[in-house]
């Protein structure tokens, strides 16, 4: 980026915060949230026990142990844990008697455990689980390693210190009863490790050295690379070394912070220093899962673990369009008009909160709106749906229905003595839905069907880490706000991260029972581990400028190894006026990522495609239409996910972890198995450096061949950003008829290829079979055949012949 470009992003960043900081100082709301920070403070005050004196606890000797199902507990001095692999090959611990359950990640009941893996001591006094896909050993002073079955270790958790309360009679309180005791878990993996993960982090996708908390947070204004944390935290860990691939989850919803530090190696010395990685926790459950495999096996066991992603309908993998600030009906036409008159694809309208009557949810202006469902019958006509945001805030008055009938089910997150807790938000002081209900979220999944009688064919969750505005401190929940959490009881420091999963699980459930015929389209700001069953994300606030273009990236290829595949970012960033340049570079890369959608805030401008000149016109029309030729292969991909929660978007180095220059590449990704997507990332760029993973791959705009491993140079010229595809690929996209079609890539000779389609079943729930294809070269001629059969009922395309001077020709299919 440049220095007008990065000052630019620097000083609408900082507009955001003035105009907030206005707001707080100068009107009714403002004046509310200074109240409601000291409110806040007070009820933390009153509400929540000081720590008093704590003393430190180690797990001590190993006594112990005792065999069960799948491994087995080794009891130490101070403390115990229980190691259990599950028949997938999964590996749970769990210390100071910490369970699977009850947890808001896993999908369903905990996984069976391995029948076959077996606890036995080792020769050193520890003892060690063996199963068929990994080797499980403890240290007879409480250190773990996970192993491969041929004894290499991929990652060492050092023994866990407590921080446990000290009662009056000086003793300590052990972790299980307490609840409370802060804990440290550090851990070592190879010194040629990557660290990935930690959900949707703005300076990734490689995660380097530095602290990154585990509190769900909206960051103010807008984020830059670097700026943590954001809306969706994790405690994930996708961990890559020349070993092998591991996944680790803790399972713990508290506040935390986790300190990375890569390793480095001693040049054949034998001098390497492991990577590292030290977790803290202000309390819960000390317990964690661990996966290995390769990165598509790794995904497919947690995707086992944590439920199956829901696919979008095909209508949410088009091209959506959304700003803070329509104003009226007539304005939504306006729009939806442009697009179709510059021919311009549009699949949705997103409505922001200004369509609300005083910004209170589940309502309409109907000043501004004065025949919503009707508006939406007439662009349902033309193909454009409409998506309606919704926030938890709801606004505390009389007469407002919503408000009376949270009320009067007891809905609404309580203090310590039993009031209302309020915050503020946009309809002003508002109370707050406790998602972690059943009985509340029934109550609130029934609201959506006002939502539906309006015409809408979707939902947005926003303002849902929660937010509660503050003129200073946490601009959230007082901690010690009472959450019902499943029957159990507890207070916001356990419930804070998963209150966006809570609520998403919510809405969809609500939508499920209003409509069980349609699979319902949520997306969320924030959530938790989990939050795929439900729908996926996009990225909150992102920032205007080149960087802000670079961190939703980052983002959407974090939460993809996280498990959530579905994301994508506002496209010009939400805070400021985008160059036509950097908007149209954003725009492109954005045609290739799960979710595309346009989005700004209300003093940002305009995000139509002609508001930016007649060339962006010309250049995003060609996106757009690439990105309606390929809905095909983002509907397989979508029900791919489901099957086996490999995401949409991969990192470079998916299919080949152990190249070491790919697993460092974050400035391009696959799209499935078949696309390399090298997007450009700064101004003035017109050919860039593009690392390619093995194999033969061709530019789809040239039909130039490269051959990788390695880096070649590629036009990148402002009408396109370079896609390149792999050899062999099978890509189903929507030919000119709209009948979907194979687009083969010529294989090389020798090697076989090959790609899967997944036929539309429609937005229904009835599954669709898998259809893979295999191709090779014979003779010149391309050979396509359908396992179980040919070929027949799709027309094929062949690309990649080269005629001589590298561009592809269609040729006959054997």
């Amino acid at each position: 980026m440049d220095g007008r470009d990065q000052v630019r992003s620097v000083w609408w960043g900082r507009a955001v915060g003035a105009v907030r900081a206005l707001r707080a100082a100068g009107s009714v709301r403002g004046l509310l949230s200074w109240r409601s920070a000291w409110r806040r403070r007070r009820a933390d005050r009153l509400g929540t026990a000081r720590r008093g004196p704590e003393r430190a606890r180690v797990p001590g000797a190993a006594a112990r142990a005792e065999p069960q199902p799948g491994g087995g507990v080794v009891f130490f001095a101070r403390s115990s844990l229980r190691v259990r692999v599950a028949a997938g090959g999964a590996v749970f611990c769990g210390w100071d008697g910490a369970e699977p359950e009850p947890s808001y990640a896993l999908a369903g009941t905990c996984p069976e455990p391995d029948v076959r893996a077996v606890l036995e001591p080792d020769t050193e006094g520890g003892w060690r689980v063996v199963s068929e896909r990994v080797t499980v050993t403890v240290s007879r002073h409480g250190a773990v390693a996970v192993r491969t079955p041929g004894g290499v270790v991929l990652r060492r958790e050092l023994p866990p210190r407590w921080w446990d309360r000290v009662p009056g009679d000086g003793g300590g309180v052990p972790a299980e009863r307490s609840g409370e005791s802060r804990w440290v878990q550090r851990s070592e993996v190879a010194a040629d490790a990557r660290f990935f993960g930690l959900g949707g982090r703005s300076c990734g996708p490689r995660l380097r050295a530095r602290r990154y908390r585990l509190w769900n947070t909206d960051p103010g204004g807008a984020f830059v690379p670097g700026d943590d944390p954001l809306s969706v935290t994790m405690p994930v860990q996708f961990v890559v070394a020349d070993a092998g691939t591991h996944l680790v989850f803790h399972d713990n919803s508290w506040d935390g912070t986790v300190m990375l530090r890569e390793g480095s190696e001693g040049a054949g010395s034998g001098h390497d220093r492991p990577g590292c990685s030290e977790l803290r926790m202000d309390g819960g459950p000390l317990r964690y899962w661990v996966l290995v495999g390769t990165p598509a096996r790794v995904l497919l066991g947690w995707t086992a673990l944590t439920g199956a992603p829901t696919p979008p309908p095909r209508w949410a993998l088009g091209p959506q369009h959304a700003r803070w600030g329509f104003g009226s009906q007539e304005e939504v036409r306006r729009v939806v008009s442009g697009y179709r008159e510059r021919g311009l694809p549009l699949s949705a309208v997103h409505l922001d909160i200004d369509h609300y009557d005083g910004h209170r949810v589940f309502t309409v202006d109907r000043t501004a709106f004065p025949d919503l469902p009707g508006l939406a019958r007439e662009l349902r006509s033309e193909g454009v749906r409409l998506v309606s945001i919704v926030d938890p805030g709801v606004k505390a008055e009389p007469g407002n229905a919503v408000y009376e009938g949270g009320a009067a089910a007891d809905a609404y997150v309580r203090d310590a003595r039993g009031r209302e807790v309020r915050g503020v938000v946009w309809p002003g002081e508002a109370v707050f839905p406790d998602f972690t209900d059943a009985r509340v979220r029934k109550w609130w999944g029934g609201l959506y069907a006002e939502r539906l009688a309006q015409g809408f064919s979707g939902v947005w969750h926003d303002m849902n880490e929660p937010v509660s505005f503050a003129a200073f401190g946490d601009p959230s929940l007082p901690r010690s706000a009472r959450h019902a959490l499943e029957g159990r009881g507890g207070d916001h420091r356990e419930a804070h991260n998963v209150y966006g999963l809570a609520m998403a699980r919510a809405g969809y459930e609500g939508l499920l029972e209003l409509r069980p015929e349609e699979r319902p389209f949520l997306f969320s700001r924030s959530g938790w581990v989990g939050m795929q069953r439900y729908g996926g994300t996009w990225s909150g606030d992102v920032a205007t400028g080149w960087p802000g273009l670079r961190a939703s990236l980052s983002l959407v290829l974090g939460m993809g190894l996280c498990g959530v595949p579905y994301s994508g970012p506002d496209v010009g960033g939400f805070s400021g006026v985008p160059s036509p340049e950097l908007y149209l570079r954003w725009f492109q890369m954005a045609a290739y990522l799960p979710l595309f959608r346009t989005h700004s805030a209300v003093f940002a401008g305009r995000r139509e495609p002609w508001e930016f000149g007649p060339e962006v016109v010309e250049h995003a029309r060609a996106a757009l239409l690439e990105r309606e030729r390929l809905v095909p292969y983002f509907v397989s991909l979508g029900q791919l996910a489901r099957l086996s929660g490999a995401p949409y978007v991969r990192p470079v180095w998916w299919s080949t972890p152990r190249d070491r220059k790919l697993r460092d590449c974050e400035d391009a990704f696959l799209l499935g198995d078949a696309l390399l997507v090298a997007p450009v990332l700064g101004p003035g760029v017109t050919r860039r450096a593009v690392r390619l993973p093995r194999g033969r791959w061709y530019d789809t705009a040239s039909g130039q061949a490269y051959d990788g491993p390695g880096q070649v140079l590629v036009d990148a010229p402002l009408s396109r950003i370079p896609v390149l595809a792999r050899a062999g690929a099978v890509l189903p996209v929507a030919g000119g008829d709209g009948v979907t079609e194979l687009e083969v890539w010529a294989p090389v000779a020798g090697r076989a290829g090959g790609g899967v389609l997944v036929p539309d079943v429609g937005d229904g729930w009835r599954q669709p079979e898998v259809e893979r294809f295999e191709t090779r070269l014979e003779d010149g001629r391309v050979v396509v055949e359908r396992q179980g059969g040919g070929a027949a009922g799709y027309r094929v395309r062949v690309r990649g012949l080269a005629d001589g001077n590298g561009v592809g020709r269609e040729a006959p299919v054997a």
